[in-house]
């Protein structure tokens, strides 16, 4: 069965789950934070069968979030490093993270801490308006048509009803 794609709708949340399209993507640029970098080492860490890790490096290589560097010339074998695209999705993952620790950890705790090097303190990710640096919550924020929305489907009923009466 093909699977829709959301590639050109008018949501970057959309787009983003396209993007990442099953739940081993994530987990493998998860790893890659953890500085891992060979196909073999993603493959041990992760358990994934090796034609899924295939496919889903050359998709993050493919959108410009990982790049192959050759580290050996025969047979070339590569390395998978992140780029500026990948390193930018770090806050997806702890936000992620974030909200995992909260509502599955259980009495144990979170499984994983993050620690902030710069300030030396056990942390959790915050969302914050980047203007004010307040909290950004559904009750105290709401989305707006944005430049890059369609024009042609921006006076459609739905689409007004969607961006003027949000509730949460």
């Amino acid at each position: 069965m093909k699977r829709t794609s959301f590639a050109q709708w008018p949501c970057s949340i959309a787009r983003t789950m396209d993007l990442l399209g099953d739940w081993w993507t994530p987990l493998v640029l998860r790893e890659a934070f953890y500085g891992i970098r060979r196909f073999d080492e993603f493959q041990q860490e992760l358990g994934i069968a090796r034609n899924t890790l295939a496919d889903r490096l050359r998709r993050l290589v493919a959108e410009g979030l990982l790049e192959k560097r050759a580290y050996q010339a025969e047979p070339v074998r590569y390395d998978y490093v992140l780029t500026e695209k990948g390193a930018d999705f770090y806050g997806v993952l702890a936000a992620m993270s974030r909200w995992g620790d909260r509502w599955l950890s259980g009495e144990a705790g979170p499984p994983v801490i993050l620690h902030h090097d710069t300030c030396g303190h056990d942390t959790h990710a915050e969302v914050v308006c980047a203007h004010c640096a307040g909290p950004l919550t559904a009750e105290n924020s709401r989305a707006k048509l944005g430049p890059g929305y369609p024009a042609k489907l921006a006076n459609r009923p739905d689409v007004l009803r969607r961006f003027t009466a949000q509730q949460v």
